[in-house]
This record gives structure tokens, sequence and C-alpha cells, in this order.
């Protein structure tokens, strides 16, 4: 059975893992516009939109992802004695604020490709 320690550091990976498939997912659509933004250009820039076949898989790794990072903090309780960080009620109320900031930076890098055409159109 994992301590409450490990418990916290698994909870900490899915919000990590979730960050990363997150970034993948929309790498396709927001590289070359960052990119374009800071005024870096040529046509390799189009080849990074071969990810774009690849996306749906990375939205659902990251859905998956921030499911168990919820299920960790509001549905999982880990047993912790006294004395340890996760008994503190600080700790718990900042991993969730935590969870939630980072579920919206998330879910708008998701929502990037349906809004970038709407900056950029001619």
């Amino acid at each position: 059975m994992a301590g409450p320690k490990e418990s916290a550091q698994r909870g900490t990976g899915f919000l990590i893992a979730g960050i990363l498939s997150a970034v993948g997912a929309s790498i396709c659509c927001v590289g070359p516009v960052v990119l374009l933004a800071l005024g870096v250009s040529g046509a390799w820039i189009g080849s990074l939109t071969a990810l774009e076949p690849y996306r749906p898989i990375f939205v659902g790794l990251t859905l998956l992802f921030l499911g168990f990072a919820f299920y960790r903090l509001y549905l999982a309780r880990p047993a912790c004695s006294p004395e340890s960080a996760c008994a503190n009620p600080r700790t718990l109320k900042r991993q969730r604020l935590a969870f939630w900031i980072v579920t919206a930076l998330v879910l708008g890098l998701i929502a990037v490709p349906w809004f970038t055409p709407l900056f950029y159109r001619l």
C-alpha cells in the first residue's frame, strides 16, 4: 500500500502527465502560431502539423490523467498520520487549487486549435 508521500507524488505525477499530453495535443496548432508571432518563419514550420493525426490520442491521454488527478484529490482519501503533511487541510486546499488552475490551462491548450483561425483570418 502506498504511503501518504507516495500518494501525493502520484497525484502530482498525474497533473504533470496531463500538462505534457496537453502540450503534445496542441503543439501541431499552437507551435506554428507562436513561432510566427515571434517572427520565426520558414517552410519547415509547415512540417509541425505532422502531429495532427495524433492529436485525439493526446487529448484522450490528457483527459485520462486529469481524471486520475481528480479521483486522487476528491474521491480517494489517503490514510495520513496526524503529523504528516497530507493531514493538514491547507495542503489539500492548495493541491485542489493547483489542480483547477492546471485544468483550466490544459483545457485552454486543448481548445486553442479551434480558436486560432479567428486570429489570422484574411
